[in-house]
């Protein structure tokens, strides 16, 4: 029997391949029903909640007012994927510039061939905050790379955090929730693509991020409850 040569350019990057699965799992919805996607808005205001409420992260107001964006990722899966790779979906909420407000949330996908996931942790919750003006508009692109497009460092925790004032040149700070407890978490390498799909069937159309994180045409009631989180923990 004759064996198929492999052509060139047919091996994809194990980090594309855990993104490409993770954005078809959370690919249109039909007609209006976009329950797959309220969940996941309801489980990242969970993730939230116990992101604000958890002492080792210590945040407060001097930090707070710092952040113009929030990408929440209620579970990043990790060696759920080919090649041991690792992926998720989340939701992203920007500040307006002028105004303050929070807009409702943006979704998108996460995928990577490894993160720095604790050992023996086959799942986390993340809490990215954006801490830079080019930090959020890099959210409006179609896709990006963390430590690529936009510098990102692992977020402080401990005693220390709590009454810090100032933060690293990063664009965004990482937490990740493992084991309970929040911790400062690398993610050099991982991409972030708009799920288009998502997106339309939450706000019943198509629907580019710029609609819903900046000139805020796109709505929907039901985001009321996590964007009301959001801008209570970031005043």
């Amino acid at each position: 029997m004759r064996t198929r040569r492999r052509r060139p350019g047919s091996v994809v990057s194990a980090s594309a391949v855990a993104l490409a699965l993770v954005a078809f799992a959370w690919g249109p919805a039909n007609g209006q029903d976009y329950s797959k996607q309220q969940a996941l808005v309801e489980k990242a205001k969970l993730t939230f909640e116990k992101f604000v409420a958890d002492p080792n992260v210590g945040w407060g107001p001097a930090q707070a007012e710092n952040v113009k964006g929030v990408f929440i990722v209620p579970q990043l899966l990790r060696g759920a994927f080919i090649f041991g790779g690792a992926g998720g979906s989340g939701v992203f909420l920007m500040r307006g510039a002028k105004t303050g407000k929070w807009s409702d949330p943006a979704f998108y996908t996460m995928g990577s061939a490894s993160f720095g996931l604790q050992i023996g942790a086959d799942a986390s919750e993340l809490v990215l905050l954006v801490m830079t003006t080019q930090g959020a508009e890099t959210f409006l692109t179609t896709s990006f790379k963390l430590g690529g497009d936009v510098s990102i460092a692992a977020g402080p925790v401990g005693a220390g955090a709590k009454g810090q004032t100032t933060f690293q040149s990063a664009d965004i700070l990482a937490y990740s929730l493992s084991k309970g407890v929040f911790a400062g978490i690398s993610l050099e390498g991982a991409g972030v693509a708009v799920s288009g799909g998502s997106n339309a069937a939450y706000y019943g159309k198509d629907t580019r991020p710029s609609d819903i994180l900046v000139t805020r045409t796109a709505e929907n009631p039901k985001a009321a409850g996590l964007v009301a989180v959001v801008a209570k923990a970031m005043k």
